[in-house]
């Protein structure tokens, strides 16, 4: 069967096994080709193409509602319901989105960037079927390093004690997005290693259905035994009927325990073990969450290709000079909540790894782990790319700021982060942090001021100070004698400075700064001469500058990659209506929605973030 021509998962539902392994190897081919061109999630989703395969066949989607978790293993999913034509535009500019989207097709009934949703979701579906008298299957897909984030733990609560008829698919690879972490990843290795309870049990219950008045002593005698032939019973101590573990690349015993599932009154668990790259040694062979998500790569070698850059990784630059004073003091620790690879902290796990700890997919965890490191005299560093940070707003409101503890919150991925789309874009963290009272927000202009930053953080006693980098590499690279100095909280500094100026941008971040270099030099051509103001300390703000700045230049602009609501621009509004001042300011920012997938520049050109657009918003700013 031609890939190209499967417009339903329909078309898939008479194909014997045999045809399915065929169809399987030809999808894991089509994977590899397309994503090492638009790259992507190929490791998740090469381990998953016969569960799929097997959940298209034996469930009728859309009417039986498939919630994937986390969602970048959905790449089969979409291929199976018609959109193979056109996965060559996967993660580009108006193409595909990596993720199931809800206005792409019928058939993506729940949206997941974020791990851990799915069960809570499937949970307000099935209660919305039987509410409203329909049938129909609810089969939440999640993983084995998404299951044990306290969300997922809240909702199969909630589940187990209500009863309520779903089949979960629990897709067990042995890692989330590096190696999986915890007690709970524990129990399912002891899991895996249990194949044979569920045949001792249905046995059991084979020999008790012939003699019912056995069944009360004989169902004790078999929960005593349950516990001897595999530890735990995690789940059915929950209330959920436990199948498996099973073979996740077999379609036979996939459809075995589908169809169980289906027949199951209440909820129920299918515990199938999958291998993540299947069929790419390159990914397979994976051990750290190389392979998780990528960017175009060598099919031959499996060799990343990367752009040309100066300078190091952002993230880099950040765990270098933490590891570095890390060395030197063993109060300093560094948290990362399952992105041990993503935030460059694998040199320092390394190296300090007593002093490092990945606490698996758990933001809100690893923020008041880091309250309770401080309350003793620790100075904890918490890796956390600023999209995640929003799931662990009130523990960084609650348990570190109003106490005013001294945490360090190293926010990665801020700003657009491009092909990952709008559930990963980093331009919410700003709005979120800037209304705590206490806690300090910077952002360096360069590789030179992020180190000055970092420095500035560690030797910073006044409670919370988060530092903002983004994703991608520096456009400058540091000298090795370079010695950091410790920058006074909320001063800013001028990066080109007029005597005769006639309007001053406030900006922050390198990508930023550079942009308004480039829109001085453009209104250089209409005698319009610009301030830059470099803004690191976006909380709390620079009053004597802002002083100095609205008595100098009438005009006003501030530019920013985050929403603009609540933002430095917001900020800067609130200093000149609170000192009744009459400058005219321009904020430019992201308006009040969400910022899809594809390239940063193409995208911020949409929002009217390019150096052409900028200085022709000033030229008519000039003109009003």
């Amino acid at each position: 069967m031609e890939l190209q021509k499967i417009n339903s998962p329909k078309m898939i539902k008479q194909l014997t096994n045999k045809e399915l392994e065929i169809l399987a190897k030809d999808i894991r081919k089509f994977l590899i080709e397309t994503c090492a061109v638009t790259g992507g999630h190929i490791g998740a989703n090469l381990g998953v193409v016969e569960l799929t395969l097997a959940l298209h066949k034996h469930f009728d989607s859309p009417t039986d509602k498939l919630l994937f978790d986390v969602g970048h293993q959905a790449y089969i999913h979409k291929i199976l319901t018609g959109r193979s034509d056109t996965f060559h535009s996967l993660r580009q500019y108006k193409g595909l989105c990596g993720f199931p989207k809800r206005n792409e097709s019928e058939h993506d009934v729940w949206e997941a960037g974020h791990s851990s949703t799915s069960l809570s979701g499937a949970m307000g579906m099935a209660k919305a079927r039987d509410i409203m008298g329909e049938n129909y299957h609810v089969v939440p897909i999640i993983g084995d390093g998404a299951i044990t984030g306290g969300m997922a733990l809240e909702a199969l609560n909630h589940i187990g004690h209500d009863q309520t008829n779903m089949t979960i698919i629990l897709n067990d690879n042995e890692m989330s997005i590096a190696p999986n972490v915890g007690a709970m990843h524990n129990m399912f290795t002891r899991l895996r290693t249990n194949a044979h309870y569920n045949r001792f049990k249905n046995d059991v219950d084979g020999v008790l259905s012939q003699f019912p008045m056995m069944r009360k002593t004989a169902d004790r005698m078999k929960d005593s035994v349950k516990y001897f032939v595999m530890d735990g019973i995690f789940f059915e101590e929950l209330g959920l009927q436990y199948i498996g573990p099973i073979d996740g690349h077999s379609f036979e015993e996939l459809e075995e325990a589908i169809e169980l599932s289906k027949k199951t009154k209440g909820p129920s668990i299918i515990h199938v073990i999958t291998k993540k790259g299947k069929g790419f040694k390159h990914a397979e062979d994976d051990m750290i969450g190389t392979w998780h998500g990528l960017g175009p790569y060598k099919i031959e070698t499996g060799e990343v290709i990367k752009s040309e850059s100066v300078g190091k990784s952002w993230g880099s630059i950040i765990s270098d000079e933490l590891l570095k004073y890390a060395s030197e003091d063993r109060r300093i620790v560094a948290i990362t909540p399952a992105m041990p690879v993503g935030s460059k902290l694998t040199k320092f796990q390394q190296e300090l790894p007593d002093q490092f700890f990945d606490v698996g997919i758990a933001e809100q965890h690893a923020i008041t782990m880091a309250a309770g490191l401080a309350a003793v005299g620790m100075k904890p560093f918490v890796a956390i790319y600023s999209t995640f940070l929003q799931r662990a707003y009130d523990q960084l409101l609650h348990d570190v700021d109003r106490m005013k503890l001294n945490v360090i919150v190293g926010i990665d991925r801020a700003g657009l982060v491009g092909a990952d789309g709008e559930t990963h874009q980093g331009v919410f963290d700003i709005s979120i942090v800037a209304g705590l009272p206490n806690t300090v927000i910077m952002m360096p202009k360069d590789a030179y001021e992020a180190q000055d930053l970092m420095k500035t953080a560690i030797e910073y006693n006044e409670g919370p100070i988060a530092i903002r980098y983004p994703r991608g590499n520096s456009l400058t690279s540091v000298a090795q004698d370079y010695v950091p100095s410790r920058v006074e909280i909320g001063t800013w500094d001028y990066i080109v400075e007029d005597v005769n100026s006639d309007v001053t941008i406030i900006t922050y971040s390198e990508s930023m700064i550079h942009m308004a270099i480039e829109v001085s030099q453009l209104l250089k051509q209409d005698n319009i001469s610009i301030d830059i103001v470099n803004a690191r300390f976006i909380k709390p703000i620079d009053k004597t500058m802002m002083q100095t700045i609205t008595r100098k230049t009438k005009n006003i602009v501030v530019i920013e990659e985050v929403i603009k609501h609540g933002g430095l621009g917001s900020i800067v509004a609130n200093y000149i209506v609170d000192y009744r001042l009459s400058n005219v300011l321009d904020r430019i920012g992201i308006d009040d929605e969400y910022i899809e997938h594809g390239d940063v520049v193409k995208l911020l050109s949409d929002i009217g973030i390019s150096s052409e657009q900028i200085a022709a918003q000033i030229r008519k700013m000039m003109n009003d």
